[in-house]
């Protein structure tokens, strides 16, 4: 999967789960504050992330993801370890 298609998909469920308008999600938007997660809705995000792209997350992986980009990057980089595991 390519960072561009991780991006799209990325953003239908933000917007469809978190109600964000898609023009607000930006790169270098704070993730956090655009979709004004609170701890609940980590909870959801990380489930929407691992049934969209079957891998497992970790709650410590959140401490280093602050922008969308950051967030494209976590999942891009977690699909490539997984590929190369299997």
């Amino acid at each position: 999967m390519t960072k561009e298609e991780i991006i799209e998909k990325s953003t239908a469920f933000f917007v469809d789960e978190f109600e964000v308008e898609s023009s607000k999600i930006q790169l270098d938007a704070n993730l956090r504050e655009t979709l004004d997660l609170d701890s609940l809705d980590y909870v959801d995000l990380v489930v929407v992330i691992e049934s969209n792209f079957g891998f497992k997350v970790k709650g410590e992986d959140f401490l280093t993801i602050h922008t969308f980009n950051d967030f494209y990057t976590y999942v891009y980089n977690k699909i490539q370890e997984k590929s190369q595991v299997a």
